[in-house]
């Protein structure tokens, strides 16, 4: 059960999220925790994203993932580099109560089953 309250449905649908294919992935120069990932979202320019998954990703693991994003979210700079979106992942828990903010948690990055256009839709 969420402990975060029910939105309406004209909320939700105004997250522009889509597939993405990693193209590069590096830890972030000025962060032990980010990972800093070019992306092609079907765009000519493509985006840059900061994600704070490098406890549980290495950046080679990532290169050529197709990865779910949400792609309107306001621009960012985040210890000097600009991130233009958000990377989706789920907490998992590895061990321990769920209710214990001391408890180990792991990050699973959402990824897609079959191959699909960079910059598709998800709904």
């Amino acid at each position: 059960m969420s402990d975060k309250p029910n939105i309406p449905f004209d909320d939700f649908i105004k997250l522009d999220m889509r597939v993405a294919t990693v193209k590069a992935c590096e830890p972030h120069p000025n962060a032990d925790r980010l990972l800093k990932m070019q992306l092609d979202d079907g765009t000519e320019e493509g985006r840059q994203v900061c994600a704070g998954i490098r406890q549980w990703y290495e950046p080679d693991d990532l290169v050529g993932k197709q990865v779910v994003i949400v792609a309107n979210l306001e621009p960012r700079k985040i210890r000097g580099e600009l991130s233009r979106g958000m990377i989706l992942a789920a907490s998992d828990m590895k061990n321990g109560d769920p209710d214990d903010p001391h408890a180990e948690r792991g990050v699973v990055v959402l990824t897609i089953d079959r191959p699909a256009k960079p910059g598709s839709p998800v709904s």
